[in-house]
């Protein structure tokens, strides 16, 4: 009897681990990011759009909306009145140097944005005030914004915007170290505009009485006082002020200083969690408690930067987060459960220049965001988020549902026959506002168009192809230029090696890559199109061009890959700047940081592609 309870009880310890082991969020996947590459050697997820919707300029302010400040970061994103709304803070120049600023911009379709408009204006600070433990006394001196958290639909359907005023009065004094003034609210009206600014909550030594704004409570709107009270009797909304709050507000249920919180539900009703990190635990009760300390999810890899979670309107989950001690790659990870993430697909994989220097601006795509469970959701099902490159400028992402890393059967992509909303959605884009990449009408006829007049960055449009050894791949090019320009076109396998590059530079020359040199093809003609057939075998490392029916001309790879998985289009070079052994802040700006060069323009007509 004895030793049968005592097996009972090693079986019951053992399935109490195996439910403690299930019970949290986990990466179960055996591929990892690589540093040394901005894309990680990650395979892309088919038909991600990453578009550029605020680019930063202080030479020319008239080109970014009218704002000249280059410290732009934490975008939110939300999804209301059939329109994308982002907010995003700024600063002139760097990491929590006041003034700062909390900017809005909107868009019906995600991919044309308004100019920024002040949503939290500069707040200045009263004279004479004086942190605990700090030396600096307040003169004429303005607080700087910080959130965690940035809208609230109410159960009225309106829509809030939240911010919070935190004070950094000299270097390296923290704004979110509870001492702030407090957390503001805004509505968002459906034609536009916006209503007045309360505050939502002071931290202490600040109150209706030594503030400019009034407290919510003093409203006449009984809707705002209403939203107002929602938030704060919801602790998973609470949770993700904890790093600004009062250290004892009483309303944040988990007090630790576990940084960028945001959660999703299981199928099961209950809440899991994810911090900066890759922190992680469960709750029962809808947050106001957890079941154990937030602890690092195994198998993830995240550092200092933000990590998303959201259930897909496919029922599965997802995570969007950087898998590095580094701020690239932004990648995704698929969940069945919400529990067990098992795959890692490339979201963006480029590094745009740092133009501008400044405190703390780390390199990479960074901060990601998504859309919170009841804030909206995008009439088309796909999932978007938003995220800042370098801390400079703010990109969204467009991520298709259901999650996929390949294709099957032959492509055929013509794009004057399928409508241009649909005719890329398996084109991964890369699309800065100074380099759009996007169908356009030209000749009668609609192309995919890549266009570039940016000295820092470049246009990019990849096709995942059917994976082959031995392939057959055929498209047109139509380039506007000559004299300016270039435009490369690779073959890749999985990893984003790329095996074959053919290149139109700015001589009028069109070139491959033989090992270290570059052999020529043929001339080209603005305006004129280049009809390419392009075959190949891995397996010899082999592979032949054919321009415009002309006599076909062999080459060998320039480096080997066992199969070609995309075709890239992109009108720079490789970037491999910065790396992992980059000093960590540039406190430079680069030569004609605001300026633009020359536009090139390449048109592709059709894009065709067999395994044989």
């Amino acid at each position: 009897m004895k030793k049968a309870l005592n097996i009972l009880c090693v079986l019951l310890l053992y399935t109490g681990m195996a439910n403690a082991q299930q019970d949290t969020v986990r990466y179960v996947g055996e591929t990892l990011s690589n540093v040394d590459y901005h894309h990680g050697q990650l395979t892309p997820a088919v038909g991600v759009h990453n578009i550029q919707v605020f680019r930063a300029n202080r030479e020319h302010p008239e080109w970014a909306g009218g704002l000249n400040w280059t410290y732009n970061h934490q975008p939110m994103l939300v999804y209301w009145n059939n329109r994308f709304y982002l907010h995003f803070l700024s600063d002139p120049v760097g990491e929590h140097v006041p003034p700062g600023k909390t900017v809005l911009i909107t868009s019906e379709d995600g991919y044309r944005w308004s100019a920024p408009v002040t949503l939290f204006p500069e707040y200045k600070l009263p004279d004479g005030f004086q942190k605990e433990g700090r030396t600096e006394v307040a003169h004429n001196s303005f607080a700087v914004m910080h959130q965690r958290i940035g809208f609230y639909v109410s159960k009225e359907k309106r829509l809030f915007a939240l911010g919070f005023y935190g004070i950094a009065l000299g270097p390296k004094d923290d704004p979110n170290d509870g001492r702030g003034v407090g957390r503001v609210i805004r509505e968002i009206k459906r034609d536009g505009s916006f209503g007045p600014v309360y505050f939502l909550r002071y931290n202490h030594r600040f109150s209706e009485k030594n503030t400019h704004y009034p407290f919510y409570k003093s409203a006449k709107d009984k809707g705002l006082v209403a939203a107002c009270e929602e938030i704060l009797a919801t602790p998973l909304l609470m949770q993700q002020m904890v790093e600004e709050a009062d250290r004892n507000d009483p309303l944040i249920p988990l007090k630790k200083d576990y940084k960028a919180f945001n959660y999703y539900h299981l199928p099961d009703g209950r809440v899991a969690g994810l911090w900066k990190y890759a922190l992680t635990s469960i709750s029962s009760n809808e947050g106001k408690s957890w079941e154990y300390t937030p602890t690092r999810a195994p198998g993830f890899v995240n550092a200092n930067a933000k990590i998303w979670g959201q259930r897909t309107s496919d029922g599965k989950y997802i995570t969007v987060y950087n898998p590095s001690e580094f701020r690239w790659p932004l990648a995704l990870s698929v969940s069945d459960d919400g529990l067990h993430y098992k795959n890692l697909l490339l979201v963006n994989g480029e590094i745009t220049s740092l133009r501008y220097g400044g405190a703390y601006k780390s390199y990479g795509p960074q901060y990601v965001r998504g859309i919170q469970e009841m804030d909206g959701k995008t009439p088309d099902g796909n999932v978007w988020v938003g995220y800042s490159m370098n801390k400079e400028d703010i990109w969204v992402a467009k991520i298709p549902v259901p999650v996929k890393s390949g294709v099957t059967g032959n492509v055929a992509d013509d794009f004057e026959a399928v409508k241009p909303d649909e005719a890329l959605k398996n084109w991964n884009l890369y699309s800065p506002l100074w380099a759009p990449v996007g169908i356009e009408r030209s000749g009668g006829k609609n192309v995919l168009s890549l266009a570039d007049y940016d000295p820092f960055d470049f246009a990019k449009a990849e096709r995942v192809v059917p994976e082959a050894a031995k392939m057959k791949i055929a498209f047109s090019i139509t380039p506007q230029q000559t004299a300016n320009g270039r435009l490369d076109i690779e073959l890749q396998d999985a990893k984003n090696t790329a095996c074959v590059r053919i290149s139109f530079d700015s001589t009028g020359a069109i070139l491959t890559k033989a090992g270290y040199r570059d052999r020529a093809l043929a001339k080209y003609e603005a305006g004129k199109t280049y009809n390419f057939v392009i075959e190949l075998d891995a397996g010899k490392r082999f592979y032949t061009v054919t321009i415009n029916d002309a006599k076909p001309v062999n080459g060998i790879f320039f480096a080997p890959v066992h199969k070609v998985h995309h075709v890239t289009f992109r009108t720079g070079s490789v970037r491999r700047f910065p790396d992992a052994d980059t000093p960590t802040d540039q406190d430079y700006d680069l030569p004609r940081a605001g300026e633009k060069d020359q536009k090139a323009i390449y048109q592709i007509g059709y894009f065709k592609a067999v395994h044989q």
